[in-house]
């Protein structure tokens, strides 16, 4: 596992709490089954390819979601059509559907996909472009494959987080992505998703967190009541608009503040490190409770330079001459013993 890939604090135990019950056990096998139903018929339909209407996906894929038990309510204006970047943050599975209901994409996606049973052969066959994540050699070549899928008119789909959140606080998004768009001048379409329960707060059923299995997070889904995804289709961000993707990936992210997640200790919104190698920017200490942000902070603390002193190695030195080292204090002379009693009587 590389040093530099992306986690988030988020962990089932600590962020996710379920809102189903034993008693919907049996709404849950109805709905598991008509979500497989709907995806054995795209993978049925998935050797058309491109002739299958783009409205038909979109309308396929709000479908698989409201399967599930889950509402879609999705505003804001419709997608430019041509090459272009859609970006999101990430907390669940549903995610991936979402975002091609606003338009139909290549997704980007990590080589594990390709091994989840029906989902992953649904995504290889849509054409998606899969990114070793604890390869860093890899990630320029990456960057040119999607740079060169969105100079060809696509739309690729991606989560720059570059990994799941519980759904109330949100990581910040790394600008390796935002690098094949600037080389392609496509614009960026920023989407907001969110999960709300019945009452309108946040919902963390559906997060796809930590060590929490594809298979809990979707019968978490399945048995939840009253669960809504937003679908916010935010203000497209033109081509040339940012002279670089650390400008880009800031405009792209939502402005608004995000709640409190108990694997952040109550702060939201951590910065991450960035992206290592020739797509990396100064990298940026992380402030939670991770090895690597202890790393980083160790790290700095070794190299960082004593007040008046000058970096470098061939600085002289600003502290003067070493003192020689302190002479050892004699020992007192051990003290002469009163002789015997014999030679006294003497």
């Amino acid at each position: 596992m590389s040093a530099w890939l992306p986690t988030a604090p988020c962990t089932p135990g600590a962020c996710v709490r379920a809102t189903g019950s034993a008693a919907a056990v049996p709404r849950a096998v109805l709905r598991l089954t008509a979500v497989l139903a709907l995806l054995l018929a795209g993978v049925a339909l998935s050797p058309l390819g491109r002739r299958v209407p783009a409205d038909w996906i979109r309308r396929w894929c709000r479908a698989i979601v409201r399967a599930a038990g889950v509402r879609v309510r999705v505003t804001g204006p419709a997608a430019p059509t041509g090459g272009l970047l859609l970006v999101a943050h990430h907390v669940s599975w549903l995610d991936i559907p979402l975002l091609a209901a606003v338009r139909p994409a290549r997704m980007l996606a990590k080589t594990e996909i390709r091994r989840w049973p029906v989902a992953g052969a649904l995504v290889a066959r849509g054409g998606a472009l899969f990114i070793e994540r604890d390869r860093l050699r890899a990630l320029p070549d990456t960057v040119a494959r999607i740079a060169a899928a969105l100079r060809g008119g696509s739309a690729v789909a991606a989560f720059p987080e570059g990994s799941t959140w519980c759904g109330r606080a949100r990581g910040r998004f790394h600008r390796a992505v935002f690098q094949a768009a600037l080389d392609a001048r496509v614009p960026v379409q920023p989407v907001r998703i969110r999960y709300l329960e019945a009452g309108g707060e946040a919902s963390t059923a559906p997060a796809f967190v930590g060590d929490d299995t594809l298979l809990a997070s979707v019968w978490r889904v399945l048995s939840a009541r009253g669960l809504t995804a937003e679908v916010e289709i935010r203000p497209v961000v033109p081509p040339g608009a940012h002279p670089d993707r650390r400008t880009l990936a800031r405009a792209a992210e939502p402005d608004d503040g995000a709640g409190a997640c108990a694997g952040l200790g109550g702060a939201a919104g951590t910065p991450t490190v960035g992206e290592p190698g020739v797509m990396r920017d100064s990298p940026a200490p992380r402030t939670g409770t991770d090895e690597r942000s202890r790393f980083w902070t160790d790290e700095r603390s070794r190299f960082r330079p004593r007040p008046g002193t000058r970096r470098g190695p061939s600085a002289p030195s600003q502290r003067g001459p070493a003192a020689p080292p302190p002479l050892p204090s004699p020992s007192p002379l051990p003290s002469p013993s009163p002789p015997p009693s014999s030679a006294r009587a003497r």
